[in-house]
């Protein structure tokens, strides 16, 4: 008899998705030991071992339903750049964004545990099905979500297809969202995607930020003062010079341009219309911050010969 109690079981045992589980305790009459061969043979058990393995590669993508007036931003990763070109892994990341987008969720771990869009399977079996089927760890590693009106995003390296390397959603506000300001948008867009800003002005920077950065350039200025120390008031100025290019080279609107660095992004906005302003951007980067595993020959021959 298949019970509840057998398929979380089995779950935890192989890692396999419920519905893998349940199936494979209904052909072998519900004993665990027989399923977890079924679940060998089928190759789908081998999805719990893949997910230790370190996974940097994949895509970022955006999706905007004009309907419900949101847009989502998100990354999955896999081990290899060969697994995130396949049908199957741009259709896992599509049914993620529309997941998010038809779901209240604040993490990714919340949304693990809705059914995915259309299925009446969780996230995570879902994803556990993906790394058997697919042959690599795959993690849902973020997403964001914008509402309202104004939502316009990018998508960098994609060739057409809407996943790429780079990825920005942004949400803006203007009196209407005609031809003019839909160009500007594609403007803004390309520069954050380009240019990695941080935040908007120098207003939305955090203090700690600003309170670690100053005290940063204060101890290079001291260390660059130590064979002729300058007068006090003479590092000060060295200090707000130095601040003013932080905030040059972190706010979105103090950039140059990345089309026209004659102009900062403020007057680029300004010089298409004096009632656009941008309300919020995210940014995300394939692969950015994951450390990735690095084994030179030796260390491999030596792994091979202990394991």
């Amino acid at each position: 008899m298949v019970t509840a109690q057998s398929v979380k079981e089995l779950k935890d045992l192989t890692g396999c998705g419920m519905m893998d589980c349940k199936n494979a305790l209904q052909e072998t009459g519900g004993d665990i030991d027989k399923a977890v061969k079924f679940l060998r043979e089928k190759g789908l058990s081998k999805a719990a071992k893949k997910a230790g393995r370190i996974a940097a590669e994949g895509l970022v993508s955006c999706m905007i339903d004009e309907s419900k007036k949101i847009g989502v931003i998100v990354e999955i990763n896999s081990e290899t750049d060969f697994a995130a070109k396949s049908d199957k892994f741009r259709e896992f990341v599509t049914l993620i964004a529309k997941t998010i987008i038809d779901n209240d969720v604040k993490d990714v771990e919340a949304l693990k545990e809705i059914k995915a869009s259309g299925t009446n399977e969780k996230v995570a079996d879902v994803l556990t099905e993906k790394i058997a089927t697919i042959g690599e760890n795959i993690q849902i590693r973020r997403f964001a979500k914008l509402t309202g009106d104004g939502l316009f995003s990018y998508v960098h390296n994609d060739g057409g297809t809407g996943f790429g390397t780079h990825a920005t959603l942004v949400k803006l506000t203007a009196s209407d969202y005609g031809d003019d300001v839909k160009e500007c948008a594609k403007g803004v867009l390309l520069h954050i995607t380009a240019m990695a800003p941080e935040f908007i002005s120098s207003d939305a920077v955090p203090k700690d930020a600003v309170d670690a950065e100053r005290e940063t350039q204060l101890n290079i200025i001291n260390k660059e003062n130590e064979a002729k120390p300058k007068p006090q008031n003479v590092v000060e100025k060295i200090l707000e010079g130095r601040m003013k290019k932080y905030f040059e080279e972190t706010c979105l609107m103090t950039q140059s341009f990345v089309k026209d660095p004659d102009v900062t992004v403020e007057k680029y906005l300004t010089n298409v219309s004096k009632d656009v302003k941008i309300v919020e951007f995210v940014r995300f980067e394939k692969g950015e911050g994951i450390a990735k595993k690095e084994e030179n020959f030796a260390d491999e021959v030596a792994s091979m010969m202990n394991g």
